[in-house]
């Protein structure tokens, strides 16, 4: 097993101790403890955890720290962190939001351990997962399952959506045309993305700037079914100016 995928479980189990034995630790992860000393000294350097006296303990801050085990801070996802706290900011205490299965929504959920009274329902099934982890009330649609996303879709997971109403809902996409459509490869998550956007009071749609200027296979919809739009970038002009004409 490559030290990615350890380093997930490394954390992943340390959230659930105060501290914990190395010997313990490496029974559970089933590797050697010279293996286990040289994953947590990568981990040490990285800031995420602290080793004293035979143990070793998470380093737990306030909701940008519980993100390095939630996730593999990986580069490229820096703009997915860019976006998630920039949505964290649109959500007030008491409300429901609606998360499609898409990797950014995925990372708004370490965010929302600061909120009150929050409750999200999402066709996402890793973030339902994810939620469940942080102790945040979750409703998960359920439905077919499209294995390479962990999205629930078909009628199932559309009758859930349309049982709920939501104050905020976040989407995300494979592609902004130029002219302000916005689009994806999957019809099937489109169509699950379309009944959360019709039960929620505000629409965000979150979209990284490499998606800018690219148009995939199906139409979720336009720049004008949005309330808003979060990206890592600013918006080209054109793209802008059309939101701007969205809000008046």
């Amino acid at each position: 097993m490559p030290f990615y995928e350890r380093e997930e479980q490394i954390l992943n189990i340390l959230s659930e101790y105060d501290s914990i034995p190395l010997t313990k630790l490496s029974e559970q992860l089933f590797v050697s403890l010279p293996t286990l000393r040289r994953d947590l000294i990568k981990l040490e350097k990285k800031g995420l955890i602290l080793k004293k006296y035979g143990s070793v303990s998470l380093i737990k801050n306030p909701a940008d720290a519980q993100i390095a085990f939630s996730f593999r801070a990986e580069e490229q996802n820096a703009s997915k962190y860019i976006m998630a706290k920039q949505a964290v900011q649109r959500i007030k205490e008491g409300n429901t939001i609606m998360l499609d299965a898409a990797t950014s929504t995925y990372f708004i959920v370490p965010y929302l351990t600061e909120l009150k009274n929050i409750i999200v329902i999402t066709s996402g099934a890793k973030t339902a997962l994810l939620l469940a982890q942080y102790g945040i009330p979750n409703i998960c649609t359920g439905g077919r399952m499209i294995n390479r996303s962990f999205s629930y879709t078909g009628p199932d997971a559309l009758e859930t959506v349309n049982h709920y109403n939501a104050d905020i809902a976040f989407v995300s996409c494979r592609g902004v045309s130029k002219e302000g459509l916005v689009t994806d490869n999957s019809i099937e998550e489109n169509e699950v993305r379309r009944a959360m956007l019709k039960r929620a009071k505000q629409r965000i749609l979150l979209c990284d700037g490499q998606k800018l200027g690219k148009t995939c296979l199906h139409n979720l919809g336009s720049l004008s079914d949005f309330d808003d739009v979060i990206c890592d970038i600013a918006l080209p002009k054109e793209l802008s100016e059309q939101l701007k004409k969205n809000r008046y």
